[in-house]
């Protein structure tokens, strides 16, 4: 027999955004035991500590849906979870509880593939990494993918995630110190929209475990600070099968036509206090707008210069996605916007 350790996590009831939870369950297993998802138990928790039950019935359901290794300690395993009502015994099949945007909202369709460009500001003492006690630093310039003391700060903390990353088993193809001092940004590929979902959950919540022992904040608030600064975003990258083989300016004006009539329902689902980031400047475009360019990241939709050059085959840039943004929701209204494309 040995002993493995299995960190359970899930998303909680707060809005506008949820917040990522965990606890570990300790199993006794034979020790060839290799632990897949639908060899794993379900658990319950306090839904009314995490704004998911009353006090009065307050278990929730965990239903693993997705295993990764902790990169931090080989011993244990992170374990991404739905959340489930206890509607039908603690072994039976609930119905999914609100809180779970992952389930039913996503079919996962591996020719889907989604690559998202995660931004997040590391803050100390309230200030973003860099900035001095008081006032501001030099304005933004010559940090975006800079080199140098005084000019970048905490790579080796935004190296040790992508390492991190790496070892769970999650697709990061990419990091660069961003815009403002404290700022930066990794990139995830997966293919489907539930995978996508929860590798970049997982890569949150390696994130957040890791500031914990550098003592750092992490921020992901769209703008974290006001003025002449660049905000973070949650740019997604996505295409389908279509996209990528047959291709064609047709198919693409298709695309742009089907987005800018649900611009709003976009919108709604990509991440609050967004309109304080999506002005129309520092490379945004406004909230209200819709727009799509070639090579231009002031449009709500960005066409890659290989998109173009390759008789529009190929991948899109959606640049609206604000950096707090709920990867599976993102999923959700683009899968949506794609089939209504095919029509």
């Amino acid at each position: 027999m040995k002993t493995i350790k299995l960190e359970y996590i899930w998303l909680d009831g707060y809005t506008p955004e949820p917040n990522l939870r965990s606890k570990t369950k300790v199993l006794d297993v034979k020790d060839k035991f290799n632990p897949l998802v639908d060899d794993l138990p379900d658990w319950s928790f306090d839904g009314s500590s995490t704004k998911q039950a009353e006090g009065s019935f307050s278990d929730c359901i965990l239903k693993p849906v997705s295993r990764y290794v902790n990169p931090i300690n080989e011993d244990y395993y992170l374990i991404m979870c739905e959340v489930f009502n206890p509607d039908d015994g603690y072994e039976g099949n609930g119905s999914p509880h609100a809180s779970n945007t992952r389930h039913g909202i996503c079919e996962d369709d591996a020719d889907l593939w989604f690559g998202y460009e995660q931004e997040y500001t590391l803050m100390h003492d309230g200030k973003p990494v860099g900035f001095p006690k008081d006032g501001y630093p030099e304005p933004q310039g010559k940090y975006y993918c800079g080199v140098g003391n005084g000019v970048v700060h905490a790579r080796a903390f935004a190296e040790e995630h992508m390492e991190n990353c790496l070892k769970a088993g999650i697709s990061v193809t990419g990091i660069n110190a961003e815009v403002m001092p404290g700022q930066w940004e990794y990139q995830v590929f997966s293919r489907g929209p539930m995978r996508a979902g929860d590798d970049l959950w997982i890569s949150r919540y390696i994130l957040f475990l890791m500031s914990e022992k550098y003592g750092y904040s992490v921020e992901l608030h769209p703008k974290p600070v006001q003025g002449d600064w660049n905000g973070s975003g949650l740019h997604c990258n996505f295409s389908n099968a279509e996209m990528r083989g047959k291709g064609g300016e047709d198919l693409f004006m298709s695309i742009f036509k089907v987005f800018k009539s649900r611009h709003a329902e976009h919108i709604d689902n990509y991440g609050s206090c967004n309109e304080m980031r999506l002005t129309g400047l520092h490379e945004t475009q406004s909230i209200d707008k819709f727009t799509w360019g070639v090579s231009d990241r002031g449009a709500s939709i960005r066409v890659p210069l290989s998109t173009f050059a390759t008789n529009w085959k190929g991948y899109l840039e959606d640049r609206r996605p604000a950096s707090n943004a709920d990867p599976y929701r993102i999923c959700k209204v683009i899968q949506d916007s794609l089939d209504i494309a095919k029509l």
